[in-house]
């Protein structure tokens, strides 16, 4: 079996408090001074990965040597057997250095390996002293709790893998620049006239997962911002053809706003008749600062709350930050027509954008019903299904002329 590290798994060690505790139980079942797992890794080296030990030990996690300078390699290549009572049985451990330099005694070991038969590494139990009463049913325990250890493993590497393949697909999304940009109108309830337009990112395998999905992965293997960034980029390039009495909102999570880097690409595209709309899925620790690095970008863009009333900042942060624009989630402008208690929210909404100075856009309008009680509750703007759906840049330039 070729070692683990060649067979594509990570190269960073498992952080896994779970196999701390199992390696404690062991040693302490079996009464070793030692006890650890290690795995191999490029080069043709094992390295530590736990420890768990009361001694203080010349090496602990991280540390690496030549395989063929420890017992478990030849373990698992058959050399040595899994039970050893006391190295002076077995002459070839003579030529292995830890043997001397530890010392080692008793040492049991049996080799970890994946579900699919990978060798990953081993899982060890030693003292520096022999010890003939170790027997093969001590090596059955160390075999059970091995098993645990492998659970715990496989599970991390499943998420690792999972990372990989997502990093992958974002390389090469990033690279091909394949993500595509459809714009959904955004209309003047009064006039029933659209004003803008908002920017959503499509992607290749849109028929299959949206596109929250691909920025929910982004934002799982730390490359969220990269991939925000490319939307705004492409959303940009489709300023072009959009009709200059239009305003264009592309979508930015906070993370993205205090990065700096979106106001570096708002920068050089210059000032367009743009919206930045910041969007809230999960909690801003500090608003103060996003709304530092708010101020800035406002000398390129309007700045909108998106999802109002789903998201997390409360009517405070609201003030704070100043919007433009509020944009009312769904969930309050859905059915809005039959729900007294959202009418009366909305109303509410309506007296606040206005206190503030900000105008407020309602978002998830399907039917006629919904805009009309949302028109004379006073709100001024909305976009959903009844208006328009999201469509290719060139059927959006089509409708917004034909208004």
């Amino acid at each position: 079996m070729i070692p683990a590290a060649v067979a594509g798994i990570s190269s960073e060690p498992i952080e896994n408090g779970s196999i701390d505790r199992i390696l404690r139980a062991v040693r302490q079942h079996l009464g070793t001074e030692i006890a650890f797992v290690s795995r191999y890794v490029e080069n043709g080296e094992k390295e530590l990965t736990h420890v768990d030990s009361d001694l203080e030990l010349p090496m602990g996690p991280g540390f690496r040597d030549p395989r063929e300078n420890s017992y478990c390699w030849h373990i698992a290549e058959g050399r040595l057997p899994e039970l050893i009572q006391d190295p002076a049985d077995h002459p070839f451990t003579q030529d292995i250095a830890i043997t001397h330099f530890l010392p080692v005694g008793c040492h049991l070991n049996t080799p970890l390996r994946l579900s699919d038969g990978t060798l990953y590494g081993s899982f060890c139990c030693l003292s520096r002293t022999p010890d003939r009463s170790m027997n093969e049913r001590d090596i059955g325990v160390l075999r059970a709790f091995a098993a645990l250890a492998v659970e715990q493993i496989e599970t991390h590497l499943d998420t690792d893998y999972r990372h990989g393949r997502i990093d992958k697909r974002i390389t090469k999304l990033i690279g091909d620049r394949a993500m595509q940009v459809h714009q959904q109108p955004i209309y003047s309830i009064k006039n029933n006239r659209p004003v803008g337009v908002e920017c959503l990112a499509r992607f290749p395998d849109a028929m299959m997962r949206g596109p929250d999905k691909w920025f929910e992965e982004a934002a799982e293997i730390g490359r969220g911002i990269e991939l925000e960034l490319l939307a705004v980029e492409c959303a940009l390039v489709s300023l072009k053809q959009v009709p200059k009495d239009f305003y264009v909102s592309v979508n930015a999570s906070p993370d993205t706003i205090m990065s700096g880097a979106l106001h570096q690409v708002l920068e050089r595209a210059g000032k367009k008749n743009l919206v930045v709309e910041v969007t809230e899925h999960q909690q801003v620790e500090d608003y103060s600062a996003l709304k530092k690095a708010l101020k800035p970008i406002s000398k390129y863009a309007r700045i909108a709350i998106d999802d109002v009333g789903s998201g997390y900042a409360g009517l405070r942060h609201l003030v704070d930050l100043g919007p433009d624009m509020l944009k009312l989630d769904m969930t309050l402008t859905r059915d809005i027509h039959q729900d007294l208690a959202r009418c009366a929210l909305v109303g509410a909404m309506v007296r606040f954008s206005e206190a503030i100075g900000s105008k407020l856009i309602a978002e998830g309008v399907e039917h006629a019903e919904e805009a009309e009680v949302l028109k004379k509750l006073g709100v001024e703007f909305a976009q959903g299904y009844y208006f328009g759906k999201p469509m290719p840049v060139e059927d959006a330039a089509k409708h917004l002329k034909k208004m």
